[in-house]
């Protein structure tokens, strides 16, 4: 038996495109206890994720947190889920639609977008197999994540040469590592946070909270957390905020061993026990809104903050469909499309070349 999947995913005569994957992280397909051990199971035993020897970590995970996490964290679930599901899964596709809108306008059928999930549904198996079905032969893929880190985007490459293992004819491939510094997803985010500001007031500080790693990862040579520093540091600029105005912190800490410093909510705390009463947090290395924004930085950070004595904290939203953030992954994509499209034919072009193709094949003795 072969080794490959999709043997007749090429048809002579078809119109090739130029595929774009879009992936995020991932959400359990219900906020239900079993449904959460499902989705825990697969994005904790990923190595990049949980870096311990498996024959150390496979007890640990079966016989341990598996056992109690998935009941806290469907409660979790519970509290921010909607009609439309998952939030991060229906802001992505909120997000897939506003771009599919743009390339349509703009190319046609010769551009198609496509969603993944690094974990759970839809999977980057599901994502590269929608795109190889409308003959993508050119793929951009696209993690959403602006800081890089190998727990997140080396992670979606794994999986992404794991699934092009399995197909006979690989397309050509380019694939964007980070745009913690892109100028659009700056201006987008100085936009969404002083928009907040008129509606809402100023807080005292500003607060800019990243998704926590382990310490261990810096020394390793992870540049995650220097990106983090950056985009913080590069949005204060923008918007004129003064030292002491504004920090970084980290959230979403996990297990025993040391991660990056300050935390979130310890930061919170201090600043409230320090006479600090207004702060609005934004957490700029979420393209969506998702469990880590909504539950644990609007819901249980805010609860920190107000019982260390604060009076007001405010989340300030992710970017999500934003008319700026569209405009901002767009121009991403456009950078790293440069050189793949080619001359702007219409699609009768394009379909009659597709068929003088298909005939010299079949005249040279292709069965299909």
């Amino acid at each position: 038996m072969s080794r490959y999947s999709g043997e007749q995913d090429y048809r002579h005569g078809s119109t090739e495109c130029l595929g774009v994957l879009l992936v995020n992280l991932g959400s359990p397909e219900a906020p239900t206890t079993s449904a959460v051990r499902r989705y825990l199971a697969e994005f904790l035993w990923d190595p990049r994720v949980v870096e311990i020897p498996r024959l150390l970590w496979w007890p640990i995970l079966h016989g341990v947190v598996l056992r109690l996490r998935p009941s806290r964290s469907a409660h979790a679930y519970q509290r921010v889920w909607t009609e439309e599901g998952s939030p991060l899964l229906a802001i992505s596709r909120r997000q897939l639609g506003a771009l599919q809108d743009v390339y349509a306008a703009r190319y046609g059928e010769r551009v198609k977008l496509a969603l993944a999930m690094r974990y759970g549904s839809p999977s980057i198996k599901a994502g590269l197999a929608q795109l190889r079905e409308v003959q993508a032969r050119r793929i951009l893929i696209l993690p959403l994540y602006p800081q890089y880190s190998a727990a997140t985007t080396a992670t979606v490459f794994d999986a992404v040469a794991a699934e092009l293992k399995t197909w006979r004819w690989v397309p050509e491939l380019r694939f964007i590592s980070h745009y913690h510094d892109n100028q659009d997803y700056l201006t987008a985010l100085v936009n969404s946070i002083r928009e907040n500001w008129e509606q809402h007031g100023q807080g005292e500080r500003l607060l800019f909270s990243f998704h926590g790693m382990p310490k261990r990862t810096l020394h390793a040579g992870d540049p995650y957390h220097c990106h983090c520093q950056k985009t913080a540091r590069l949005v204060a600029e923008r918007l004129g905020l003064a030292e002491g105005r504004w920090q970084v912190a980290f959230q979403s800490r996990f297990g025993r061993a040391e991660w990056l410093q300050p935390y979130t909510d310890k930061t919170l705390r201090q600043w409230a026990h320090d006479g600090v009463k207004q702060v609005d947090v934004v957490c700029p290395g979420f393209a969506a809104d998702c469990l880590e924004t909504l539950e644990e930085i609007a819901m249980q950070n805010k609860e920190t903050f107000l019982a260390a004595g604060g009076t007001n904290l405010r989340y300030i939203p992710a970017l999500n469909a934003r008319t700026d953030h569209i405009a901002a992954l767009q121009s991403l994509i456009d950078g790293h499309l440069q050189g793949w499209l080619e001359p702007d034919h219409d699609s009768t072009f394009l379909k009659e070349q597709a068929q003088a193709s298909r005939r010299r094949a079949l005249a040279l003795g292709a069965k299909q």
